[in-house]
C-alpha cells in the first residue's frame, strides 16, 4: 500500500470559466469583470498545457483526456471530484452537488486508462445519491492516508456524513470526521471540500488547524495524525485562500517525490514552512491564476490519483 503514485489523470479543459452552480457555496470563485469568456478558456488551457509540462518533466505519469465541447461542463478540469482509483482494481464513482458537474463523468475516461494497461476490477457507483440531494465529491471531499487506512473528512453541502461512513465501510478505511470553515463576510461558513485546508503526504500533513472550530475535533485530527507519525504544518486561512491547503505529492522519476501546488500557495508559504517541506520533498509550483480565480480550485483539483494495477 502506497501514499503516492507515479500516474495522474488530468481533463484538459475546452469550456473553462466560472462555474454559476459551484459558486453558491464555493467561496473562492471570483469572476474576471471584462475578460471574454474565450480569453478565459484560452488562459487556463495553457496554464493547463504549462503545468502538465511541469509534471512530466520531472517524470510524473499524466495521462490527459480532453474534454468535450457538447457537454458544457465548465468544471471538467478538477476529475478528482468525481472518481477515485485504488491499489486493488477497485474505481468510486461520486455523487456531485452540481447538476452540470455530473455530466463530467465518463465511461471512456475509464476505458483510455484500459487500454493504457490499467486494470479496473469493479466499479462502485454512489451516483445515485443524487437523487436524494446527498453528495461526496470524490478526493475533494475526502483525503485518504492509503497506509494508515484513514479517511478525513470535513462536513460541508457537498461531503455527506452518512454516505462518507458506507465509503469508508466498501473500501476499508477508519472514517474522521470534523468540520471545517473560512469566514466570508465575517460570517462563519462551512469550507467546501476538505482537500482545500487539508493534505496528506507519506511523512507530513498541511493542515488548517484554526479552521477547525471545534477544539475536540481539531484534538482528534491533531492526534490521528501525529499516532500515524506525520510532521504537521499548520497553514493559516489567508494561506488557505491562496490555496496553499490544495496540494498533493506524487511520484516522479526514479521513485523521487514531489509535492505539487500552485504559485500562489508556494509564494504564501513562509521561509521555514518551505524549509520543513523540503525536508520531506521536493516541491513543484506552478502559475493557476485563471483556473485559481474562475473555478475556486487549485493544484490538488487538477489531479485524479490512478492507484489501478496495471496488466502484465
Amino acid at each position: 500500500m502506497e501514499q503516492t503514485t507515479n500516474t495522474i489523470l488530468m481533463v484538459r479543459p475546452v469550456n473553462f470559466r466560472m462555474n454559476e452552480q459551484t459558486a453558491v457555496n464555493n467561496y473562492y470563485q471570483e469572476t474576471i469583470d471584462g475578460v471574454l469568456p474565450d480569453t478565459i478558456n484560452a488562459k487556463a488551457q495553457n496554464e493547463f498545457d504549462t503545468y502538465v509540462d511541469k509534471l512530466r518533466a520531472v517524470g510524473v505519469n499524466v495521462v490527459v483526456v480532453n474534454d468535450r465541447i457538447e457537454t458544457d461542463t465548465p468544471d471538467s478540469i478538477f476529475p478528482n471530484n468525481w472518481v477515485s482509483f485504488h491499489e486493488n482494481g477497485d474505481v468510486g464513482l461520486y455523487p456531485m452537488f452540481a447538476e452540470n458537474r455530473r455530466l463530467e463523468r465518463r465511461e471512456d475516461i475509464l476505458e483510455t486508462l484500459e487500454e493504457k494497461g490499467f486494470v479496473i476490477k469493479n466499479v462502485i457507483d454512489y451516483t445515485s445519491a443524487e437523487e436524494e440531494h446527498v453528495f461526496l465529491e470524490g478526493t475533494g471531499s475526502v483525503i485518504l492516508d492509503r497506509v494508515n487506512r484513514k479517511a478525513y473528512c470535513a462536513l460541508s453541502p457537498r461531503a455527506d456524513e452518512d454516505l462518507f461512513i458506507e465509503f469508508c465501510e466498501d473500501f476499508e478505511y477508519s472514517p474522521v470526521i470534523f468540520n471545517s470553515y473560512q469566514t466570508v463576510n465575517g460570517a462563519r461558513k462551512a469550507i467546501y471540500h476538505t482537500n482545500v485546508m487539508m493534505c496528506i503526504a507519506e511523512t507530513f500533513a498541511v493542515i488548517c488547524l484554526s479552521s477547525i472550530d471545534d477544539k475536540k475535533e481539531r484534538k482528534q485530527v491533531v492526534k490521528h495524525l501525529k499516532e500515524d507519525g506525520k510532521a504537521i504544518i499548520d497553514i493559516t486561512e489567508k494561506q488557505v485562500n491562496n490555496f496553499a491547503g490544495n496540494m498533493l505529492q506524487v511520484k516522479g522519476a526514479n521513485n523521487e517525490r514531489f509535492l505539487i501546488m500552485s504559485q500562489a500557495a508556494y509564494d504564501v508559504l513562509t521561509e521555514s514552512q518551505i524549509k520543513i517541506l523540503e525536508k520531506h520533498t521536493k516541491i513543484v509550483s506552478s502559475s493557476l491564476k485563471t483556473i485559481e480565480t474562475c473555478g475556486g480550485g487549485s493544484a490538488r483539483c487538477m489531479m485524479a490519483e490512478v492507484f489501478l494495477p496495471k496488466t502484465n
